[in-house]
């Protein structure tokens, strides 16, 4: 039995407001179809993210409808799950997910969490906010029992645990149940396979560069998806690459040989097949910045897609990239902030409510926010704090 775990497709996602980069989006997804098929897999799980958001365009959703065909015409299912960013966190809605239950894609859902394929258990949940913590690890506890009665069983979930992630993670590694073979993780964009319990921990990783900070990761494990061959007593995993459409090049130049590194640059961009992404830092610089980009973009303007320089003064420590530093990310920032207060639901409830609102989810974090107050300030009884998050509301419609 084999089959693929790809996560974090992000479809729709228009990268520095380009839509030649919501295009490459679109080509990477079409490529990691064709391999999948190519790799003659028995069926697909996605581990969450397929959609940049909850309400994705229709050439997002149309994009998803042909490789998805494909798939069934090649008689290969697909398992998928909602990530955080495709998941609807407002009572009585549903993650767009479900509009391709018709077209045979099987959603895994908290009021649906396991199917059976052949004789392998698959049991999964959509993303849970970290404030969403004891019910998403009851649930956890209770896929772990249905699991001892199956010899093969895989988990499917998209969170960030401490382990891989750092800040504002929503498990510890001690939170996961140890006795699946297979964990089939989304949300993570680097590849991690790791040993966990008696199989394999695996975050695929995000098919396309979503942010600059993967750069290092893309060159030491490339993009793509993983092929996991489950026949033998532990899971095999093979890591599958795909060819990126476009370039993203990352480089540091000092003030002093500007002009001979903006030349080699150019001698080596100027037969792309596509006009690449350029992230430049000059350090030591010792002239006006505007006139250094000026000549920087009249030099390389034609030949890349964008230029994103940052520079740094002469005499001057370099500044950290809030992007590619994960020390001075806005959420680790914020979490600073209220280290003072400390409050761990109150920092939790925070770094929740920023990604809501950073992707105007203004209704979701309304519903955020009352739940927070019913479950911290407000009169409740003891059974009332049991009952499950709102996505067990959504998942109930999706399954009416």
């Amino acid at each position: 039995m084999k089959f693929a775990h790809l996560a974090d497709t992000h479809l729709g996602y228009r990268q520095y407001g380009l839509i030649e980069r919501e295009k490459d989006f679109y080509e990477v997804f079409e490529r990691v179809i064709d391999k999948i098929i190519e790799e003659n897999v028995d069926f697909v799980i996605h581990s969450g993210d397929l959609f940049e958001t909850s309400r994705p365009s229709p050439i997002a959703l149309l994009t998803f409808q042909k490789g998805l065909l494909k798939l069934k015409g090649a008689g290969i299912p697909m398992y998928a799950i909602a990530g955080n960013h495709d998941a609807v966190m407002r009572k009585g809605s549903i993650p767009p997910q479900v509009i391709f239950k018709k077209l045979g894609l099987k959603v895994i859902s908290t009021i649906n969490p396991t199917y059976m394929h052949d004789d392998i258990f698959i049991a999964g949940l959509p993303f849970f906010p970290a404030s969403h913590g004891k019910a998403l690890k009851s649930k956890l506890a209770e896929l772990s029992e249905k699991a001892t009665h199956h010899e093969k069983s895989i988990l499917v979930l998209h969170q960030g645990i401490d382990k891989y992630f750092g800040y504002n993670y929503e498990l510890e590694i001690g939170d996961i149940p140890d006795n699946f073979d297979y964990y089939a993780m989304g949300h993570i964009h680097k590849y991690v396979n790791d040993k966990f319990g008696k199989g394999r921990l695996v975050y695929p990783g995000s098919s396309e560069i979503w942010k600059t900070s993967e750069i290092p990761d893309y060159h030491e494990n490339g993009k793509g998806f993983v092929v996991v061959d489950l026949d033998g007593s532990k899971p095999i995993i093979k890591r599958v690459k795909i060819e990126m459409p476009r370039q993203f090049i990352k480089k540091t130049i000092d003030y002093s040989s500007l002009e001979s590194e903006i030349l080699s640059i150019k001698e080596a961009i100027k037969d792309f097949d596509k006009k690449p992404i350029l992230s430049l830092e000059i350090n030591n610089v010792e002239s006006d910045t505007k006139v250094i980009y000026e000549i920087i973009n009249e030099e390389l303007g034609d030949l890349a897609l964008m230029i994103r320089p940052k520079f740094n003064l002469a005499g001057q420590d370099p500044i950290l990239d809030d992007e590619s530093s994960s020390d001075m990310s806005p959420e680790a920032l914020l979490v600073k902030q209220l280290e003072k207060y400390d409050n761990t639901d109150v920092n939790i409830l925070a770094t929740d409510l920023y990604g809501l609102l950073s992707k105007d989810k203004t209704e979701e974090a309304s519903e955020l926010i009352s739940q927070f107050y019913n479950e911290h300030y407000s009169t409740v009884t003891e059974d009332a704090d049991e009952e499950p998050p709102e996505g067990d509301e959504q998942t109930t419609l999706e399954e009416d």
